[in-house]
């Protein structure tokens, strides 16, 4: 893995230019030609009557609020009293009726073969339309790729660099096959069903998304770009038949029929080509093709049109999923071939016939897939993986029910309960070993720990299978993958199948009621095979993230239902469900967008730095620290509380934790006896040396009564870490929270923070044990008022790794006299948090809490596994 600014790049674009024709459309001028544009030249925001009564509507239609509630707000007498253009909730809807939206849903009764419980009807706009609408939005000014290219990491083109879908071999070929100067766009879709309310019977939606690999990763990936639209509605309905399999069939056959009746003009415009709007009105010949499939294995494996225990991606049946190689690819050109065979045998209206000769070729029964007339378009290709169903889930099936079994149910829940815990990151208080509904963010936080936590009680050969997953998992998921590390992934996968008898020997792979299997028959292992040529042909997977397509379920049919309690005895939920969706997930964005671009306020739409499952925007304290050195001196507080280095950014609370103490104070209620001759020594070397880089050790030369130059400290309990991520240098991370707590309840030995620190030799890791600021005397002139300085204490890291996982022992730095060793160093040499997991041995001991294990421990592993940004920086 490497930093993208690390090395000079070369990129190669596409021999042949793109051709576009200045006569397309801007998004301002689509919205200007509405037929109730001439109202908005003297009232920008109708059919409202201004900037507040629009707010006011958009929080009410976009609050989850239902209808009578709705109506509850405006009888309100506060509200009464607002001279608003709306008195009830069917006024409020009718006016968002009048906004501006070149997208429209439309339904259709499907008639089935076969009865059905309930009429199968289908809600979908046009996909076409969807995604012109997409491609032409403002949003994605200068976030568009329109041509391929090959990005290499030096001059020599000895290594491919893939990012973006448009890094990939497959977008090349496909733009070879495209007349000149045509638009290649890549078409991502997602489908899952989903439970959208528990009051109307347990109804379940079937939404299908769309979105564009055009779109630059780093904006498709952020929720709040709206980069993927809900686009259809699938039919959700039970068949009338006695046999469950042919029930099972006669579904997957209406998904696909409705999936061909949507992606028909996608499909149209993929053979012959379609005039659409660039965001600037630059009008292109656009090919869409389907690049990618976002769905879960079962979902994935319907539409493949493959049976149960078989490959979607190749000819594997469940007896090679164990295989240590990749088996040949099923082509779409195979699967309609032996669709062919069977078509000759059976008619697809002979149920059984028809899926008893499709058994034979391991298919579903599925007469017509979507796929089968889409040009350009292979299965293989598009069924692309995903971390939250291929690496995540099959982590927590599998892996981590591996190492519960190795080291014990008891004591794996016993050693995650005792790990210190750490600021904004989950901690297992009770254990893992009896989680129920496990999410994909709880997968990710096991992972985080659960090899330092079992290295020392597990059999070697089950942690050295488990771990090399592990960096499977982690290599796989970088936002930046060359050939090297291509190299590294294959080594990885190699390896575990090197060392998974061990898995197998030790008794851990057991299915359900404690029963041992012998074989590798897991579908997900099997998928892990193809990630490498899909990375090479495709891009990275990270950018096929299933967080965003769940995220926009929930923000696009979950919530907008919940805004209606139709009872189940009225007329049917989705039809109620799909107008509001309309106004909420694309009107209102429209008019938000075309006020916005009015309002010449871009750069604050474009600004957001919330992604999937963040609760908040990210706060961006490289940027406060710019906004707070331009400003002038006497304007805001002095001395600034937060400041950069590097690329990291400090920040502390502008209350410290204690206004006023004295150094000898301090000294007692931390348990730090040698602070006040540590403040000495550290003032003698900036005397003797300036402004330098200090060291953690060396032997204490002031005494304990050693005078200072001042008598009182303020100090800090907190303070804030934040990086700019590896791979991206110009994209920060959260910032980190790290604690300096003196003893209190529950933390009775304190709470102290690890932390990479820069040193004279390099960097070092210490723990956080106290942050202060020097007060200096009434009258007099101090030199340090705006400095800050951190006491930490060393810890020194073994040269050898440990043979199993690779990973750095490290143990407590002491000084001659046995003490902790520990200096005074400014705050501006704290690099990036860390995270530290005890040495528990074979056992671990009964006595240890997670409010005492750092202090009662000696040993320690340098958990890079802790998160993906720490697993490149210190595994390389």
């Amino acid at each position: 893995m490497r930093n993208e600014d690390s090395e000079a790049k070369v990129t190669d674009h596409f021999p042949e230019p793109l051709l576009a024709f200045d006569e397309g459309y801007t998004f301002l001028r689509l919205f200007d030609a509405d037929k109730n544009s001439i109202y908005r030249k003297t009232n920008l925001y109708y059919p409202f009557s201004g900037r507040r009564e629009w707010q006011l509507a958009t929080w009410i239609l976009c609050s989850g609020l239902s209808m009578e509630k709705i109506n509850s707000f405006l009888t309100l007498e506060m509200i009464g009293d607002l001279p608003l253009s709306f008195h009830s909730a069917r006024e409020l809807q009718g006016q968002a009726e009048l906004l501006s939206s070149s997208l429209r849903w439309k339904s259709q009764v499907i008639p089935t073969s076969h009865p059905t419980k309930s009429p199968a009807v289908l809600y979908w706009q046009d996909l076409l339309e969807c995604i012109a609408t997409i491609f032409n939005h403002p949003l994605f000014h200068n976030r568009i790729d329109y041509t391929p290219h090959k990005v290499y990491s030096t001059a020599q083109k000895l290594s491919r660099i893939y990012t973006d879908w448009m890094t990939g071999d497959h977008a090349w070929e496909m733009q070879s096959a495209l007349p000149r100067g045509a638009t290649l766009l890549g078409t991502i879709l997602s489908s899952d069903k989903t439970c959208i309310t528990a009051l109307s019977g347990d109804r379940v939606a079937h939404p299908l998304l769309i979105s564009l690999t055009n779109i630059h990763m780093a904006t498709r990936l952020k929720s709040s770009s709206n980069a993927f639209l809900l686009t259809a509605l699938l039919p959700v309905t039970k068949f009338v038949h006695k046999n469950k399999r042919m029930k099972g069939m006669l579904q997957d056959r209406l998904v696909h029929h409705c999936l061909n009746i949507v992606l028909q003009p996608l499909k149209l415009a993929a053979q012959s080509g379609v005039m659409v709007s660039d965001p600037i009105g630059r009008s292109c010949y656009c090919f869409t093709v389907l690049t990618s499939y976002i769905a879960d294995t079962p979902e994935a494996t319907m539409l493949a049109c493959v049976g149960g225990k078989t490959s979607l991606i190749t000819m594997a049946m469940y007896k090679q999923f164990g295989d240590a190689f990749q088996h040949k690819p099923r082509t779409r050109s195979k699967t309609l071939e032996q669709l062919e065979i069977i078509h000759s045998c059976a008619h697809p209206d002979d149920l059984k016939e028809f899926f008893h000769e499709a058994q034979k070729f391991r298919l579903n029964g599925v007469d017509k897939p979507i796929w089968w007339d889409w040009l350009l378009v292979e299965p293989s290709w598009f069924f692309t993986p995903q971390s939250l169903h291929h690496i995540h889930k099959k982590f927590w099936d599998h892996d981590a029910q591996w190492i519960i079994l190795a080291v014990g149910g008891s004591e794996v829940d016993f050693r995650f309960s005792i790990i210190q815990p750490t600021t904004g990151y989950r901690h297992f208080y009770s254990g893992i070993s009896k989680l129920k509904q496990v999410t994909g963010h709880c997968h990710r936080d096991v992972q985080r720990s659960i090899i330092t936590v079992s290295v020392d009680a597990a059999p070697p050969g089950v942690i050295v299978a488990v771990c090399v997953l592990m960096h499977f998992n982690y290599l796989v998921q970088s936002l930046c993958i060359d050939d090297k590390d291509l190299s590294h992934i294959a080594a990885a996968l190699d390896e575990f199948h090197a060392n998974k008898q061990s898995i197998i020997a030790a008794g851990v792979r057991q299915g359900k009621g404690g029963k041992t299997i012998d074989n590798w028959q897991i579908p997900k292992l099997e998928l892990m095979q193809s990630i490498v040529t899909s990375i090479h042909n495709s891009g990275v997977i990270a950018q096929w993230s299933a967080d965003v397509t769940e995220h926009a379920h929930i923000t696009k049919v979950k919530d907008p239902i919940g805004l209606t309690q139709t009872p189940p005895t009225s007329r049917d939920v989705f039809s109620h469900a799909t107008a509001i969706l309309r106004e909420k997930s694309v009107t209102f964005a429209y008019f938000r967008g075309y006020t916005t671009l009015n309002s010449n306020w871009l750069p604050g739409l474009l600004s957001s730095s919330r992604s999937p499952g963040q609760p908040r925007p990210i706060t961006d304290y490289f940027s406060i620290v710019k906004i707070l050195q331009a400003k002038k001196v006497g304007s805001v507080p002095f001395p600034l509380h937060s400041f950069v280095v590097g690329r990291t950014a400090l920040n502390l609370a502008y209350d410290p934790s204690i206004k006023h103490a004295t150094v000898d104070e301090i000294a007692i209620m931390f348990g730090l006896p040698d602070l006040r001759p540590a403040i000495a020594d550290f003032l003698h070397r900036e005397a003797t040396y300036g402004n330098h880089i200090h060291s953690i050790g060396g032997p204490r030369r002031a005494v304990h009564g050693t005078e200072l130059p001042f008598d009182k400290v303020q100090v800090w309990f907190k303070i804030r870490l934040q990086e700019t991520k590896f791979h991206n240098p110009h994209n920060i991370r959260r910032a980190q929270t790290l604690n300096c707590a003196p003893p209190s309840e529950p933390w009775t030995l304190g709470h102290y923070d690890p932390v990479i620190i820069q040193t004279s030799s390099g960097h070092s890791i210490a723990q956080i044990r106290l942050v202060i600021r020097p007060l200096g005397r009434s009258g007099t002139q101090w030199a340090w008022d705006d400095q800050y300085l951190t006491y930490v204490q060393r810890f020194d890291i073994s040269s050898k790794h440990n043979p199993t996982t690779q990973l750095h022992t490290l143990k407590r730095a002491k000084c001659s006299n046995g003490t902790w060793m520990g200096n005074i160093i400014p705050v501006s040499q704290l690099q990036a948090p860390v995270h530290l997991v005890p040495h528990f041995g074979a056992t671990a001991d009964t006595r240890l809490t997670a409010y005492n294990s750092m202090e009662h421990t000696r040993e320690f592993w340098l958990n890079y596994f802790w998160d993906k940004h720490s697993f490149f920086a210190l595994s390389e």
